[in-house]
């Protein structure tokens, strides 16, 4: 898309040149639709977990921009050779997530496809201004993450039958959980920036993020929240592939401690599927959002680095162990 020159429309107030997570249309002084799409193949056995977990997927992009969806379509590939019974548990759990989310899916397209693929096209709306971009980090802003990192090998371990199920199990709840509580508490709060990690992984949202603000990013290896298992999984090489192209590109944009070795740098890359917010905001207002996001249930945010100038010789990211 970035090849192509959208026509210039003055209401169109945030477009994809900015990296955001969902398109921002203004109507009037007091509307704006905040619009965005998501869908992706199965990544768990169950068919009620997999919509479930692409229906939170797809709200996420709305919530990270502090929009509140209201409705969505259904975005469906489904085989031939796949019993009726699987897709109508897939649509059940996005409806039953949309439910959660008090939101209304009002129709969608099925096509047949060789492998299932499940997701909505989603549409929210916000104030216009009062939109949560990743363009408007500020220097000396604390960088806060909302659930752990881990989702893309934690299931590709699953595929392999490496991982537990005690830690699969950890990961499919954090999957299905809405982002919606988190995006009420930050835009309450009044934050400078946000995006969510998702199949680019923590670095390359990160590093979106801090290109289209024009800064650059310091992460304390150490403060990051990952999944509890994770470790025991990086001995056994099983990173998706998309998490091992998302460390090709970003490897250039990166300063890493000697210390972080390469298997840890592929962590940090790890392409995320439903993963949480990432919120710069002022210090000032840091203790309050991981105090008030505790109180709701999210228990693993955490502050994982800082906002810094940008120098000519700076990479976008600085890694610390």
């Amino acid at each position: 898309m970035r090849q192509i020159s959208n026509e210039f429309d003055e209401n169109l107030i945030v477009s994809n040149s900015s990296f955001d997570d969902a398109s921002v249309y203004k109507l009037n002084e007091d509307i704006a639709l905040v619009t965005s799409v998501d869908f992706f193949p199965p990544i768990v056995d169950d068919p009620y977990d997999y919509g479930q977990i692409s229906a939170a997927n797809a709200f996420s992009d709305i919530y990270a921009m502090g929009a509140i969806p209201i409705s969505a379509l259904n975005i469906v590939g489904f085989p031939n050779d796949l019993t009726e019974d699987i897709l109508v548990e897939i649509l059940r759990g996005g409806n039953d997530k949309a439910k959660e989310a008090g939101i209304v899916i009002s129709g969608g397209h099925t096509i047949k496809d060789k492998e299932p693929k499940y997701g909505l096209s989603v549409t929210g709306i916000i104030k216009p201004g009062e939109e949560i971009t990743n363009s408007n980090s500020k220097v000396k802003d604390d960088i806060i993450l909302t659930k752990p990192i881990g989702t893309g090998i934690i299931t590709a371990a699953h595929i392999n039958k490496t991982v537990s199920e005690s830690t699969l199990h950890s990961a499919i709840d954090s999957m299905k959980k809405l982002n919606k509580d988190a995006s009420l508490i930050m835009k309450d709060i009044g934050v400078n920036g946000c995006t969510d990690i998702t199949g680019f992984g923590l670095l390359g949202h990160l590093y979106n993020l801090c290109k289209s603000s024009n800064v650059t990013a310091n992460i304390d290896f150490k403060s990051v929240p990952f999944f509890d298992g994770v470790f025991d999984l990086l001995k056994k090489n099983d990173f998706p592939g998309g998490s091992k192209s998302n460390f090709d590109f970003l490897n250039d944009f990166v300063k890493w401690n000697n210390i972080i070795d390469n298997k840890n740098k592929l962590l940090l890359c790890d392409a995320q599927t439903s993963g949480g917010l990432l919120i710069t905001l002022p210090k000032s207002k840091s203790k309050d959002l991981i105090d008030r996001l505790n109180s709701s249930g999210i228990n693993n945010a955490a502050i994982i680095g800082e906002v810094s100038k940008l120098s000519n010789d700076s990479k976008y990211i600085s890694v610390e162990g």
